[in-house]
């Protein structure tokens, strides 16, 4: 069995138009711009775990930073021609991005559930055992949603594989 023309088709499937790309990316971007902003205003308001305000901030900035890099022309490669040394560099920035904001993603996991229900009152004889409640909650909240889109991207890309299994192939042409 040939998935060449399934790959093919696949490669050569149309681009969205500029428009809606750019109201999709805009739509992504207003996480990280959140994240920055709830951190920021409540960067000392968490001494139980004075990381979490840190986190959001640097996760907001990184999500930033990869969303432009996605934007910029060297990160997409002519389809008939072999990557220009500056598309190499785009790669390579883009990948370390993504490998540190993974890893940033794990140390904020740590941060967030290791203090899961803290205190979110501030009072006088606990004043170290708070976090406000809007940071912790945003912070646990938005860390849970990758947990989630992660599952439904799992749970939808085994059922795709399933139809291509159970359907097998698409056109009786596709081995030639």
């Amino acid at each position: 069995m040939s998935n060449t023309g399934l790959i093919q088709r696949i490669r050569s499937r149309p681009q969205p138009p500029t428009p809606m790309l750019a109201c999709s990316k805009l739509v992504f971007c207003v996480i990280p711009v959140a994240q920055i902003i709830i951190g920021a205003i409540h960067l000392d308001d968490c001494p139980r775990q004075h990381y979490i305000p840190i986190y959001l901030i640097v996760a907001g900035v990184f999500g930033l930073v990869l969303a432009a890099l996605s934007c910029l022309p060297c990160t997409r490669t002519p389809e008939d021609s072999t990557p220009d040394p500056l598309s190499r560099v785009c790669t390579t920035w883009n990948s370390l991005t993504s490998l540190f904001l993974f890893c940033w993603f794990i140390a904020g996991n740590v941060w967030i559930y290791s203090i899961y229900q803290p205190n979110y009152i501030k009072n006088a004889t606990s004043a170290d055992l708070y976090c406000d409640r809007t940071l912790y909650l945003f912070a646990f909240w938005t860390t849970t949603l990758v947990y989630i889109l992660l599952g439904l991207f799992l749970v939808g890309g085994f059922c795709v594989l399933l139809c291509f299994c159970l359907c097998g192939r698409a056109d009786a042409d596709d081995d030639v």
